[in-house]
Protein backbone atom coordinates (compact mmCIF):
# COMPACT_ATOMS: atom_id res chain seq x y z
CA UNK A 1 0.00 0.00 0.00
CA UNK A 2 1.73 3.71 -0.88
CA UNK A 3 1.82 5.59 1.67
CA UNK A 4 1.85 9.54 1.99
CA UNK A 5 5.58 11.41 1.69
CA UNK A 6 7.20 11.64 4.82
CA UNK A 7 6.68 15.54 6.95
CA UNK A 8 3.12 15.62 4.75
CA UNK A 9 -0.51 14.87 6.05
CA UNK A 10 -3.69 13.99 5.13
CA UNK A 11 -6.98 16.22 6.46
CA UNK A 12 -10.53 14.47 6.52
CA UNK A 13 -13.01 16.49 6.63
CA UNK A 14 -13.35 16.93 10.64
CA UNK A 15 -10.02 18.26 10.89
CA UNK A 16 -10.08 20.37 7.54
CA UNK A 17 -13.49 21.92 9.36
CA UNK A 18 -11.07 22.89 12.49
CA UNK A 19 -8.43 24.14 10.36
CA UNK A 20 -10.12 26.47 7.94
CA UNK A 21 -12.46 27.75 11.25
CA UNK A 22 -9.46 29.01 12.10
CA UNK A 23 -8.41 30.26 8.91
CA UNK A 24 -11.33 32.32 8.30
CA UNK A 25 -10.80 34.07 11.76
CA UNK A 26 -7.23 34.87 11.20
CA UNK A 27 -8.31 36.05 7.46
CA UNK A 28 -11.32 38.32 8.94
CA UNK A 29 -8.95 40.35 11.32
CA UNK A 30 -6.73 40.97 8.19
CA UNK A 31 -9.28 42.64 6.71
CA UNK A 32 -10.18 44.40 9.49
CA UNK A 33 -6.64 46.19 9.49
CA UNK A 34 -6.98 47.14 5.63
CA UNK A 35 -5.12 43.90 4.67
CA UNK A 36 -5.62 42.68 1.35
CA UNK A 37 -4.40 38.94 0.05
CA UNK A 38 -2.01 37.93 -2.42
CA UNK A 39 -0.84 34.77 -3.69
CA UNK A 40 2.00 33.92 -5.67
CA UNK A 41 3.79 31.09 -7.38
CA UNK A 42 4.29 27.43 -5.31
CA UNK A 43 7.94 27.44 -7.06
CA UNK A 44 10.38 30.60 -7.60
CA UNK A 45 13.92 30.48 -8.85
CA UNK A 46 16.39 29.41 -6.37
CA UNK A 47 17.72 33.11 -6.26
CA UNK A 48 15.18 34.35 -4.78
CA UNK A 49 15.81 32.19 -1.45
CA UNK A 50 19.70 32.19 -1.27
CA UNK A 51 19.90 36.29 -2.17
CA UNK A 52 17.74 36.31 1.07
CA UNK A 53 18.91 33.62 3.12
CA UNK A 54 22.03 32.40 2.03
CA UNK A 55 23.39 29.56 -0.24
CA UNK A 56 22.59 27.44 2.89
CA UNK A 57 19.37 27.26 2.36
CA UNK A 58 20.02 25.15 -0.38
CA UNK A 59 20.24 22.11 1.79
CA UNK A 60 16.82 22.89 3.26
CA UNK A 61 14.82 23.26 0.10
CA UNK A 62 13.09 20.99 -2.45
CA UNK A 63 15.56 22.09 -4.97
CA UNK A 64 15.58 21.28 -8.52
CA UNK A 65 16.18 21.69 -12.07
CA UNK A 66 13.63 22.26 -14.36
CA UNK A 67 13.00 20.77 -18.22
CA UNK A 68 14.46 24.10 -19.21
CA UNK A 69 17.72 23.51 -17.54
CA UNK A 70 16.68 26.93 -14.53
CA UNK A 71 17.37 26.09 -10.79
CA UNK A 72 13.67 25.73 -9.50
CA UNK A 73 12.40 25.51 -6.13
CA UNK A 74 9.49 25.34 -4.02
CA UNK A 75 9.11 28.03 -1.62
CA UNK A 76 10.35 27.43 1.60
CA UNK A 77 8.77 30.51 3.61
CA UNK A 78 6.93 33.41 1.75
CA UNK A 79 8.02 36.51 2.45
CA UNK A 80 10.60 36.92 -0.26
CA UNK A 81 8.36 35.48 -3.24
CA UNK A 82 5.81 38.71 -1.77
CA UNK A 83 8.71 40.69 -2.02
CA UNK A 84 9.51 40.25 -5.51
CA UNK A 85 5.79 40.06 -6.38
CA UNK A 86 5.88 43.71 -4.74
CA UNK A 87 9.26 44.74 -7.03
CA UNK A 88 7.83 42.70 -10.28
CA UNK A 89 3.87 44.38 -9.79
CA UNK A 90 3.62 46.95 -7.51
CA UNK A 91 6.74 49.50 -6.54
CA UNK A 92 4.31 52.01 -8.34
CA UNK A 93 1.24 51.63 -6.76
CA UNK A 94 0.55 54.22 -3.79
CA UNK A 95 2.53 53.89 -0.46
CA UNK A 96 2.14 51.63 2.20
CA UNK A 97 0.77 48.61 0.94
CA UNK A 98 -1.12 46.47 3.10
CA UNK A 99 -0.62 42.72 1.91
CA UNK A 100 -1.33 39.17 3.64
CA UNK A 101 -0.92 35.88 3.12
CA UNK A 102 -2.22 32.16 3.68
CA UNK A 103 -0.33 29.27 1.56
CA UNK A 104 2.06 26.46 1.81
CA UNK A 105 5.56 25.75 2.25
CA UNK A 106 8.40 23.27 1.72
CA UNK A 107 11.43 22.56 3.51
CA UNK A 108 13.44 19.69 3.46
CA UNK A 109 14.20 18.92 7.14
CA UNK A 110 13.64 16.53 10.10
CA UNK A 111 10.01 16.49 10.80
CA UNK A 112 8.82 16.07 14.73
CA UNK A 113 5.76 17.73 16.69
CA UNK A 114 4.56 21.41 14.76
CA UNK A 115 6.84 20.83 12.20
CA UNK A 116 6.98 19.11 8.83
CA UNK A 117 8.45 18.91 5.59
CA UNK A 118 4.70 20.50 4.02
CA UNK A 119 3.45 23.69 6.39
CA UNK A 120 1.46 26.77 5.96
CA UNK A 121 2.33 30.27 7.25
CA UNK A 122 -0.07 32.99 7.12
CA UNK A 123 1.93 36.11 6.77
CA UNK A 124 1.46 40.06 6.90
CA UNK A 125 3.57 42.83 5.01
CA UNK A 126 3.25 46.30 5.24
CA UNK A 127 5.59 47.90 2.73
CA UNK A 128 6.52 51.66 2.12
CA UNK A 129 6.13 52.85 5.76
CA UNK A 130 9.21 53.49 8.20
CA UNK A 131 7.76 54.96 11.20
CA UNK A 132 6.89 53.79 15.24
CA UNK A 133 3.35 53.72 14.14
CA UNK A 134 3.91 51.19 11.13
CA UNK A 135 5.83 49.03 13.35
CA UNK A 136 2.84 49.41 16.25
CA UNK A 137 0.45 48.50 13.28
CA UNK A 138 1.82 45.13 12.18
CA UNK A 139 2.68 43.69 15.88
CA UNK A 140 -0.69 44.66 16.92
CA UNK A 141 -2.03 43.05 13.93
CA UNK A 142 0.35 39.67 14.76
CA UNK A 143 -1.35 39.82 17.84
CA UNK A 144 -4.95 40.17 17.21
CA UNK A 145 -4.38 37.57 14.92
CA UNK A 146 -2.91 34.93 17.56
CA UNK A 147 -5.69 36.41 19.33
CA UNK A 148 -8.45 35.43 17.19
CA UNK A 149 -7.22 31.73 16.59
CA UNK A 150 -7.63 31.38 20.72
CA UNK A 151 -4.02 30.00 20.95
CA UNK A 152 -2.23 30.33 24.89
CA UNK A 153 0.65 32.27 23.65
CA UNK A 154 3.44 35.66 24.89
CA UNK A 155 4.71 38.15 22.41
CA UNK A 156 7.78 39.11 22.96
CA UNK A 157 9.23 42.53 21.23
CA UNK A 158 12.62 44.23 20.90
CA UNK A 159 14.71 46.25 18.52
CA UNK A 160 18.09 44.80 17.08
CA UNK A 161 19.64 48.95 17.87
CA UNK A 162 20.88 47.90 21.09
CA UNK A 163 22.46 45.04 20.30
CA UNK A 164 24.45 46.66 17.25
CA UNK A 165 24.92 49.28 19.44
CA UNK A 166 27.03 46.64 21.62
CA UNK A 167 28.16 44.76 19.29
CA UNK A 168 29.45 47.74 16.48
CA UNK A 169 33.59 47.11 17.61
CA UNK A 170 33.35 43.46 16.35
CA UNK A 171 33.63 42.45 12.80
CA UNK A 172 31.13 40.38 10.99
CA UNK A 173 32.43 37.25 12.09
CA UNK A 174 32.33 38.04 15.63
CA UNK A 175 28.89 39.18 15.56
CA UNK A 176 27.75 35.96 13.99
CA UNK A 177 29.27 34.08 16.74
CA UNK A 178 28.35 36.24 19.27
CA UNK A 179 24.52 35.84 17.75
CA UNK A 180 24.65 32.39 17.68
CA UNK A 181 25.25 31.81 21.28
CA UNK A 182 22.14 34.55 22.23
CA UNK A 183 20.26 32.68 19.89
CA UNK A 184 20.45 29.56 22.38
CA UNK A 185 19.84 31.26 25.31
CA UNK A 186 23.46 29.87 26.63
CA UNK A 187 25.03 31.91 29.14
CA UNK A 188 27.93 29.80 29.44
CA UNK A 189 28.36 29.39 25.45
CA UNK A 190 28.09 33.35 25.28
CA UNK A 191 30.90 33.67 27.83
CA UNK A 192 33.34 31.50 26.25
CA UNK A 193 32.46 32.58 22.69
CA UNK A 194 33.28 36.47 23.79
CA UNK A 195 36.46 35.75 25.60
CA UNK A 196 37.61 33.15 22.60
CA UNK A 197 37.48 36.47 20.31
CA UNK A 198 39.31 38.54 23.04
CA UNK A 199 35.67 40.88 24.14
CA UNK A 200 34.82 39.11 27.33
CA UNK A 201 34.04 42.50 28.81
CA UNK A 202 31.28 42.39 26.57
CA UNK A 203 29.49 39.87 28.78
CA UNK A 204 28.30 41.81 31.41
CA UNK A 205 26.63 44.58 29.07
CA UNK A 206 25.29 41.61 26.71
CA UNK A 207 23.37 39.97 29.74
CA UNK A 208 22.19 43.61 31.25
CA UNK A 209 20.64 44.05 27.77
CA UNK A 210 19.06 40.57 27.57
CA UNK A 211 17.75 40.73 30.77
CA UNK A 212 16.43 44.45 30.98
CA UNK A 213 13.12 44.64 32.22
CA UNK A 214 12.51 48.20 31.48
CA UNK A 215 13.91 50.59 29.00
CA UNK A 216 14.99 52.79 31.34
CA UNK A 217 17.35 49.63 32.25
CA UNK A 218 18.35 49.04 28.59
CA UNK A 219 19.37 53.03 28.35
CA UNK A 220 21.54 52.15 31.51
CA UNK A 221 23.33 49.59 29.34
CA UNK A 222 23.65 51.66 25.82
CA UNK A 223 23.02 55.38 26.49
CA UNK A 224 21.36 57.47 24.47
CA UNK A 225 21.60 55.86 20.73
CA UNK A 226 19.78 57.24 18.02
CA UNK A 227 16.62 55.24 17.77
CA UNK A 228 15.83 55.56 21.74
CA UNK A 229 12.81 57.88 20.65
CA UNK A 230 11.29 55.71 17.85
CA UNK A 231 11.79 52.28 20.35
CA UNK A 232 9.94 54.61 23.02
CA UNK A 233 7.27 55.44 20.73
CA UNK A 234 6.58 52.48 19.17
CA UNK A 235 6.14 51.02 23.19
CA UNK A 236 3.77 53.74 23.60
CA UNK A 237 1.50 52.83 20.99
CA UNK A 238 1.14 48.93 21.73
CA UNK A 239 0.83 50.38 25.52
CA UNK A 240 -1.99 52.45 24.48
CA UNK A 241 -3.80 49.46 22.32
CA UNK A 242 -3.88 47.45 25.67
CA UNK A 243 -1.61 45.27 23.82
CA UNK A 244 0.41 42.46 26.29
CA UNK A 245 3.69 41.93 25.39
CA UNK A 246 7.40 41.16 27.11
CA UNK A 247 10.24 43.15 26.11
CA UNK A 248 13.55 41.27 24.71
CA UNK A 249 16.07 42.93 23.75
CA UNK A 250 17.57 39.51 23.35
CA UNK A 251 15.85 38.78 20.23
CA UNK A 252 19.12 37.47 17.70
CA UNK A 253 17.27 36.42 14.76
CA UNK A 254 18.35 37.67 11.48
CA UNK A 255 20.87 40.42 12.30
CA UNK A 256 21.88 40.90 8.67
CA UNK A 257 18.05 40.83 7.69
CA UNK A 258 16.51 42.47 10.14
CA UNK A 259 17.20 46.26 10.63
CA UNK A 260 15.02 47.62 13.38
CA UNK A 261 12.22 46.20 15.64
CA UNK A 262 11.86 42.43 15.89
CA UNK A 263 9.02 40.68 18.21
CA UNK A 264 8.58 36.56 18.47
CA UNK A 265 5.65 34.76 19.29
CA UNK A 266 5.83 31.43 21.72
CA UNK A 267 2.81 28.71 22.35
CA UNK A 268 2.74 27.60 25.82
CA UNK A 269 2.49 24.04 25.02
CA UNK A 270 4.85 22.96 22.00
CA UNK A 271 7.66 22.30 23.94
CA UNK A 272 11.41 23.31 22.44
CA UNK A 273 9.63 23.61 19.08
CA UNK A 274 7.08 26.61 20.87
CA UNK A 275 7.72 29.63 18.39
CA UNK A 276 4.82 30.42 16.18
CA UNK A 277 5.63 33.22 15.22
CA UNK A 278 8.26 35.39 13.98
CA UNK A 279 8.40 39.18 12.28
CA UNK A 280 10.29 42.66 11.98
CA UNK A 281 11.38 45.36 10.07
CA UNK A 282 13.40 45.18 6.93
CA UNK A 283 14.58 45.75 3.69
CA UNK A 284 14.31 43.26 1.10
CA UNK A 285 13.67 44.91 -2.46
CA UNK A 286 16.75 46.25 -3.60
CA UNK A 287 18.19 42.44 -3.41
CA UNK A 288 15.59 41.47 -6.27
CA UNK A 289 16.60 44.51 -8.49
CA UNK A 290 13.97 46.91 -6.95
CA UNK A 291 14.03 50.54 -5.39
CA UNK A 292 14.75 50.15 -1.43
CA UNK A 293 11.88 50.33 0.22
CA UNK A 294 11.59 50.37 3.56
CA UNK A 295 9.06 47.12 5.16
CA UNK A 296 7.75 45.65 8.11
CA UNK A 297 6.09 42.10 8.51
CA UNK A 298 5.88 38.78 10.24
CA UNK A 299 5.10 35.27 9.51
CA UNK A 300 2.86 32.80 12.01
CA UNK A 301 3.49 28.83 11.84
CA UNK A 302 -0.25 28.09 11.06
CA UNK A 303 0.62 24.01 11.66
CA UNK A 304 2.08 25.06 15.13
CA UNK A 305 -1.27 27.27 15.91
CA UNK A 306 -3.16 24.55 15.43
CA UNK A 307 -1.07 21.67 17.16
CA UNK A 308 -1.35 24.00 20.03
CA UNK A 309 -4.72 24.54 19.75
CA UNK A 310 -5.57 20.71 19.86
CA UNK A 311 -9.01 19.58 19.13
CA UNK A 312 -11.68 22.65 18.88
CA UNK A 313 -15.21 22.56 17.92
CA UNK A 314 -15.48 25.06 15.04
CA UNK A 315 -18.92 27.16 14.77
CA UNK A 316 -21.47 25.42 12.80
CA UNK A 317 -24.43 26.09 10.36
CA UNK A 318 -27.12 23.75 10.16
CA UNK A 319 -27.48 21.01 8.57
CA UNK A 320 -30.56 19.21 6.87
CA UNK A 321 -30.46 15.86 5.44
CA UNK A 322 -33.82 15.35 3.00
CA UNK A 323 -35.27 12.23 3.37
CA UNK A 324 -37.79 11.06 0.77
CA UNK A 325 -39.26 7.65 -0.52
CA UNK A 326 -38.27 6.34 -4.50
CA UNK A 327 -41.95 8.00 -5.31
CA UNK A 328 -40.97 11.42 -3.63
CA UNK A 329 -37.80 11.85 -4.67
CA UNK A 330 -38.53 14.81 -7.49
CA UNK A 331 -40.19 16.82 -5.04
CA UNK A 332 -37.06 15.74 -2.57
CA UNK A 333 -35.05 17.53 -5.45
CA UNK A 334 -36.82 20.47 -5.16
CA UNK A 335 -36.78 20.87 -1.79
CA UNK A 336 -32.98 20.44 -1.06
CA UNK A 337 -32.58 23.01 -4.10
CA UNK A 338 -34.92 25.57 -1.97
CA UNK A 339 -32.31 25.03 0.96
CA UNK A 340 -29.39 25.59 -0.81
CA UNK A 341 -30.54 28.40 -2.38
CA UNK A 342 -30.95 29.92 0.85
CA UNK A 343 -27.42 29.02 1.70
CA UNK A 344 -27.92 26.00 4.10
CA UNK A 345 -26.27 22.71 3.77
CA UNK A 346 -28.21 20.28 2.72
CA UNK A 347 -27.36 16.13 2.11
CA UNK A 348 -29.38 13.26 0.70
CA UNK A 349 -29.69 9.71 0.37
CA UNK A 350 -27.78 8.39 -2.88
CA UNK A 351 -27.91 4.73 -1.57
CA UNK A 352 -31.63 3.92 -2.46
CA UNK A 353 -32.09 3.44 0.97
CA UNK A 354 -35.64 2.96 3.39
CA UNK A 355 -37.37 5.61 4.46
CA UNK A 356 -36.37 4.69 7.91
CA UNK A 357 -32.69 3.63 7.48
CA UNK A 358 -32.38 7.37 5.93
CA UNK A 359 -33.42 9.00 8.99
CA UNK A 360 -31.01 7.01 11.20
CA UNK A 361 -28.10 8.33 8.76
CA UNK A 362 -29.20 11.98 9.36
CA UNK A 363 -29.21 10.61 12.96
CA UNK A 364 -25.86 9.27 13.15
CA UNK A 365 -24.13 11.92 10.12
CA UNK A 366 -24.46 14.98 12.74
CA UNK A 367 -27.43 16.64 10.95
CA UNK A 368 -29.59 19.39 12.98
CA UNK A 369 -32.37 18.85 10.47
CA UNK A 370 -34.42 16.01 9.11
CA UNK A 371 -36.75 17.04 6.08
CA UNK A 372 -39.62 14.31 5.36
CA UNK A 373 -41.24 14.19 2.21
CA UNK A 374 -43.63 10.67 1.80
CA UNK A 375 -46.45 10.16 -0.01
CA UNK A 376 -48.99 12.75 2.45
CA UNK A 377 -46.58 15.10 2.19
CA UNK A 378 -46.14 15.52 -1.57
CA UNK A 379 -49.69 15.25 -2.34
CA UNK A 380 -50.11 17.72 0.15
CA UNK A 381 -47.42 20.50 -1.46
CA UNK A 382 -46.03 19.99 2.48
CA UNK A 383 -42.84 19.04 4.04
CA UNK A 384 -42.74 17.39 7.83
CA UNK A 385 -39.18 19.47 9.45
CA UNK A 386 -37.68 17.57 12.24
CA UNK A 387 -35.66 19.04 14.76
CA UNK A 388 -33.59 15.87 15.14
CA UNK A 389 -31.97 17.60 18.55
CA UNK A 390 -35.16 17.92 20.38
CA UNK A 391 -37.46 15.17 18.22
CA UNK A 392 -39.62 17.66 17.54
CA UNK A 393 -41.20 17.98 13.85
CA UNK A 394 -44.10 19.72 12.31
CA UNK A 395 -45.47 19.44 9.14
CA UNK A 396 -45.63 23.06 6.65
CA UNK A 397 -44.89 24.77 3.55
CA UNK A 398 -41.30 24.21 2.33
CA UNK A 399 -40.94 28.30 2.27
CA UNK A 400 -41.91 27.77 5.99
CA UNK A 401 -39.19 25.26 6.24
CA UNK A 402 -36.16 26.83 4.64
CA UNK A 403 -37.40 29.85 6.79
CA UNK A 404 -37.70 27.98 10.27
CA UNK A 405 -34.00 26.52 9.35
CA UNK A 406 -32.51 29.62 8.35
CA UNK A 407 -34.00 31.36 11.52
CA UNK A 408 -32.88 28.60 14.03
CA UNK A 409 -36.22 29.08 15.74
CA UNK A 410 -37.32 25.18 15.14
Amino acid sequence: MLQKPRGTRDFLPAEMAQRRYIERRMRDVARSFGYGEVQTPMFEEQELFTLKSGEGIIGEMYAFEDKGGRKIALRPELTAAVVRAYVNEAQVAPKPLRWFYFAECFRYERPQKGRYRQFWQFGCELIGADSPAADAEVIALAYELLKSSGVRFVLKIGHLAPMKHLLAGLDATGQKKVMAALDKRDTDLLHTTLAAIGHADLYEPLIRLITAATLDEVWAVTGDIPEKERIEETFRYLTAQNIPFVQNFGIARGLDYYTGMVFEGFADNLGAENQILGGGVYRLAHLFGGKDVPSCGFAIGFDRVMVSLGEIVPETAPVVAVVATPQTRTAAYAAAAAFRAAGITVVMDVMDRSFGAQLSSALKSGASYAVLIGEKEAAAGTVTLKNLAEAAQTEMSLADAVDEVANGSC
